[in-house]
């Protein structure tokens, strides 16, 4: 149907309304899956799906042409793993020692979050704020694909600790939810010559964001009975949880500033940097570590897409949606 359709109109909309609530609709979000877990965790398993129509709706607007641009630019890239895979983790190693002293199990818990893989979520705050959405995939897919290698060598060099990651889970859902998609959004948008976006575009720009709630909710459900909110350390470890992901989004700002890169670049280095695979690092805390150490992973699947939202407010300036 033409985007300029009265449903494409009704739809747009919609996205638009979406994108200047996602601040509210990310909290919103988190209670609802703190209230209704048994709901939403029936939904875990099609998460990775979930995230493949998100990946669709941004990759239906690039071209080939777009996906070499960032490869024949790799500045932006070399920023990011200077940033995401070096600087970040040693701050957080660091500043978690500062904070926690002796507190072995914490300290590894930050590290986890930080050595862990961009998280695929970032693609969808990038297109929300007009981000450069060819090479935020390229960094997703990068540093995924790096992640069984990079991941381990980083907690064994802050840690101590020899862990091995799941290549061929870790491969699969890559797969699913940035790899397919994103072939067939861009294969869509070349055969049809740009009608692809018009046409679908108006219906699952909305949908994306609405997916991104749904994960929101999925991935809470999961975590719920590890919440303990009379619990002293639960309070202590989200705030250091809140500032650490502050410190991340302030890392990923000041690598868009420092590369003197466009508007949309600085967007994609900012979430890239900034949000990291949370799950993963839970799924890594519980594997290889004592228990307490998957507390700030859990905490971070709680904030991390509120402070997301924030963040670019603040460090991004207004919503394109807004104006």
């Amino acid at each position: 149907m033409p985007s300029g359709s009265k449903p494409a109109e009704i739809a747009n909309g919609c996205n638009r309304v979406l994108e200047r609530f996602m601040p509210i609709l990310t909290p919103i979000g988190v209670i609802l899956g703190m209230l209704l877990p048994g709901f939403f965790i029936k939904l875990r398993p099609f998460v990775p799906w979930i995230f493949g129509i998100m990946t669709l709706s941004g990759a239906l607007k690039l071209k080939v042409r777009d996906l070499g641009q960032t490869a024949r630019h790799p500045l932006p890239i070399i920023f990011f793993l200077l940033t995401a895979r070096i600087i970040t983790p040693v701050m957080v190693f660091l500043l978690g020692a500062l904070f926690f002293g002796s507190d072995a199990d914490t300290i590894s818990g930050y590290v986890l979050i930080y050595a862990a893989p961009t998280a695929v979520s970032g693609f969808v705050w990038v297109t929300i704020f007009r981000g450069d959405p060819a090479l935020s995939l390229g960094l997703i897919l990068l540093d995924t694909l790096l992640a069984p290698f990079v991941v381990p060598g980083t907690v064994r060099l802050l840690l101590g600790t020899r862990i091995v990651l799941d290549m061929y889970g870790i491969s699969l859902s890559l797969m699913y939810m940035v790899v397919i998609p994103t072939i067939i959004g861009v294969a869509l948008n070349e055969l049809s010559r740009g009608a692809a976006p018009r046409i679908a575009g108006p219906y699952l720009t909305p949908l994306a964001k609405i997916c991104m709630i749904i994960v929101i909710c999925a991935n809470v459900a999961a975590v719920t009975d590890q919440i303990h909110f009379i619990s002293s350390r639960f309070w202590i470890v989200g705030a250091a949880c809140i500032f650490f992901s502050v410190l991340g989004f302030v890392v990923g700002k000041l690598a868009g500033l420092l590369g003197k890169f466009d508007r949309g670049k600085q967007v994609s280095l900012f979430y890239s940097v900034g949000l990291h695979n949370t799950s993963a690092a839970m799924t890594l805390g519980i594997e290889f570590f004592p228990g307490p150490a998957a507390l700030p992973s859990v905490l971070g699947i709680i904030f991390q897409q509120t402070i997301a939202a924030l963040m670019g407010r603040v460090f991004m300036g207004k919503n394109p949606a807004d104006e």
